[in-house]
């Protein structure tokens, strides 16, 4: 994991620099290809790290209307090339099987957003071979490939259940048949210490990591291991609050800026949808209430975007300092680390190696730290 023992941390009153003036030039939108929609908040689980704040007890969902809207939208615009579902738990927010038909039929790549047990639940078992019959990409999170780690920041059981889903979509083909993609996702755990702030450990070491572990104790193949930072919002920046880590993490973030990332930004070639159908650049910025703007200031919905008879009304990515999370170290995005690592100054490792270093940590086994 990336870190700076030698930083100074700031005090409360200090304030890191604002990210719009790290940039040289204007974050400029770019054709977009990805419609990124957040179908709603209910959840089966309440994970601590959520940005989402999703639940069981959160009932915010799309609408029937606003779900009409963007199957116009995707049979519109055939520059859109991924549908991408998330939440909550997108598979129990209305319109999830809808959106993925429509999308398929019209030969686009669907991406689910999975929390894996969600198949355990009555009623949702077959979303599996669903999933299969429709080609559609699996992005699961697992913050860690140890259960104890894995149940303090998901819920008691969390990781036998997702074990045990993982094994079931080994079973039909996910990991295996190059038409079905499954790719995990990994999560630094939340820091109790300024020392313990971290960025995710190189990706390509640790997918090695969690292939050769995961396929060793329990069988499970999977294509591609996706890292992503914590960023300071939801619920992650409340237990920073509690703690009172919340400025000294972002200023961590800051000073871990990677001006080489910013190209590649998912912002950039996407539109993220809430499920009152308004338009965001990204999924961090619509949970802080952060919309997307055309170019004479005004905010956007799918309605707008249907009238206007364009995805790319959008002159300029709306910013703020929690951008820091995409732009720190490697970069972090829904689609994983960008693979660029220059101006970083340190790694630290935390945990027990369970093998030897081949080709610079190729066959190391990372331990969770919790």
């Amino acid at each position: 994991m990336i870190h700076a023992p030698n930083l100074p941390l700031p005090s409360i009153a200090d304030a890191c620099t604002p990210f719009d003036r790290q940039l040289t030039t204007p974050l400029t939108k770019q054709r977009i290809t990805t419609l990124q929609i957040n179908l709603g908040k209910k959840c089966n689980l309440a994970c601590t790290h959520c940005h989402v704040e999703a639940s069981p007890r959160r009932t915010e969902e799309l609408t029937p209307e606003i779900c009409e809207q963007l199957i116009e939208l995707i049979d519109r615009f055939p520059q859109i090339a991924t549908v991408d579902l998330t939440g909550g738990a997108p598979e129990m927010n209305y319109g999830f099987r809808p959106l993925v038909a429509a999308a398929r039929s019209r030969g686009k790549a669907v991406i689910v957003r999975s929390n894996l047990t969600i198949f355990e639940i009555d009623g949702y078992g077959d979303l599996p071979d669903y999933f299969a019959a429709n080609q559609v990409r699996v992005v699961a999170s697992l913050p860690c490939y140890l259960a104890d780690n894995v149940d303090k920041m998901r819920g008691s059981g969390v990781f036998d259940g997702s074990i045990r889903s993982l094994q079931r979509l080994n079973a039909i083909g996910y990991g295996s048949d190059p038409a079905l993609i499954l790719d995990l996702v990994y999560n630094p755990p939340l820091p109790i210490a300024p020392e313990k702030f971290a960025l995710p450990p190189d990706q390509a070491s640790l997918e090695a990591a969690y292939q050769d572990y995961l396929a060793r104790e329990f069988g499970v193949r999977f294509n591609h291991l996706l890292t992503i930072a914590n960023l300071p919002i939801g619920r992650t920046k409340q237990f920073l609050q509690r703690h009172g880590l919340d400025q000294a993490y972002t200023q961590f973030l800051a000073d871990h800026f990677n001006p080489a990332t910013v190209e590649g930004l998912m912002c950039r070639t996407q539109l993220s949808i809430d499920y009152l159908g308004q338009v965001f650049d990204c999924d961090f910025n619509q949970m802080e209430n952060l919309p997307a703007r055309d170019r004479a200031g005004q905010t956007l919905t799918v309605a707008r975007l249907l009238e206007l008879g364009t995805l790319d009304a959008i002159g300029c990515v709306g910013t703020a300092n929690f951008c820091y999370g995409c732009t720190a170290g490697a970069g972090s995005s829904c689609s994983g680390a960008f693979g660029l690592m220059g101006g970083l100054t340190s790694v630290k490792l935390y945990g027990i190696q369970r093998a030897a270093i081949l080709a610079i940590c190729f066959r190391i086994i990372w331990e969770c730290w919790g």
